[in-house]
């Protein structure tokens, strides 16, 4: 694994130890941030169920402004800083352990606004749309925000959830990226 592009392009990132987490692999990173960006100004980002915290730390190089790496995991946290320190990222961003939906109640109670959120759960425990609409409900996404659902293609994500639109789906062997953009009412 490494961080494919800009402030940091080619650095090397470590991998939780273990087989409990399935990092999202350099290929897919590298289609997903051409989709999405692939450069960013000032934005904010949640890794949710971060893992290694790749995600968001390629975010961090591309130009995010900040970024938040939960994860339940005590090795992945270990893990995420590990990689922050390395990429010297540490100032711009906050990691905490915690379960993913204790994790977003405690953020809106914190105000905070993400302008890009990326929801990697374990495949087998996915509750995709459960979390979307908790992150509408508790106004964690900013107007035109997008979310990028990273799942397998057994897990059909529907068009529209709650004010979350599907702007792209892209399949990768047995992962499917399902992006979808925050439209307020």
């Amino acid at each position: 694994m490494r961080v494919i592009a800009g402030e940091r392009k080619g650095h090397a990132l470590k991998a939780v130890p273990g087989n409990n987490t399935r990092p999202t692999t350099d290929k897919v990173k590298e289609s997903l941030f051409s989709i999405i960006g692939p450069f960013f100004d000032g934005d904010v980002v949640l890794d949710l169920f971060a893992g290694s915290g790749g995600l968001g730390i390629e975010a961090l190089s591309r130009g995010a402004e900040r970024a938040v790496f939960i994860d339940q995991a005590q090795a992945a946290i270990k893990t995420i800083r590990l990689n922050l320190e390395s990429c010297h990222f540490t100032d711009r961003a906050e990691v905490y352990r915690n379960e993913a939906e204790r994790a977003l109640k405690l953020l809106h109670k914190n105000e905070w606004k993400f302008d890009l959120v990326f929801l990697d759960p374990p495949y087998k425990k996915q509750q995709l749309e459960k979390l979307l609409l908790q992150l509408e409900k508790l106004a964690l996404v900013s107007e035109n925000g997008r979310i990028i659902c990273e799942h397998d293609k057994e897990a059909v994500m529907p068009d529209t959830v709650g004010n979350f639109v599907k702007i792209k789906a892209v399949s990768y062997g047995i992962t499917v990226l399902s992006i979808f953009e925050f439209q307020e009412a």
